[in-house]
């Protein structure tokens, strides 16, 4: 764990021995990191913000209020997770007949730079590739992939994003410019490419 003047954690947040914190963390209020899990540096984990065990969050993640990363999830860097989102980590749970250990979870990965809406629901197994984004109570039940933006329950495709946040609009031969220069390749219906 990075020295305790270079994390911050709020008083009433609760980390257990044994969590790894990357330097310029910060932990807000009524949150609970479980001892396995790993939080990379500069992030920002909001109110009632739950990390369990064996999670792992990259840097520069966003976490807002009353969100939970059961065991599976896994966060590359720069992911936003919207306030009141869910992760699940179980594809059939039953109260009589409990899945719950490690061998039960199924792994949900969220590549770099991806942003879930509020209230969003991520069905455990699917990966949301780099740059996706999930709009605001969206349920996500298949893989994501990169730069697209899904909406709607199930979710579905509904245009392009850029890496910077703009909604790509494509030309004739399939390239479209992002308001910072960048440039963009529709490959085909399903995939879009950096250029």
């Amino acid at each position: 764990m990075a020295e305790a003047a270079e994390v911050f954690v709020h008083p009433t947040a609760i980390v257990d021995a044994g969590a790894t914190l990357g330097a310029g963390t910060k932990i807000w209020h009524f949150s609970h990191v479980m001892a396995g899990a790993t939080l990379g540096q500069n992030c920002s984990l909001g109110q009632n913000v739950y990390v369990a065990n064996r999670v792992t969050i990259g840097d520069g993640c966003k976490i807002q209020n009353n969100v939970s990363l059961y065991e599976g999830v896994i966060l590359e860097d720069y992911v936003f997770c919207g306030p009141s989102m869910v992760f699940t980590n179980v594809k059939t749970p039953r109260c009589e007949f409990p899945r719950n250990t490690a061998a039960d979870y199924l792994t949900t990965r969220v590549k770099r730079g991806a942003s879930i809406g509020a209230n969003a629901t991520i069905v455990c197994g699917v990966t949301l590739h780099e740059c996706a984004f999930v709009a605001a109570g969206a349920v996500v039940t298949k893989d994501v992939p990169a730069y697209a933006m899904v909406a709607g329950v199930p979710a579905k495709l509904i245009g392009w994003m850029s890496a910077y946040g703009d909604v790509l609009e494509f030309d004739a031969e399939g390239f479209a410019v992002d308001s910072t220069g960048i440039k963009y390749q529709r490959i085909d219906a399903k995939t879009v490419k950096m250029s």
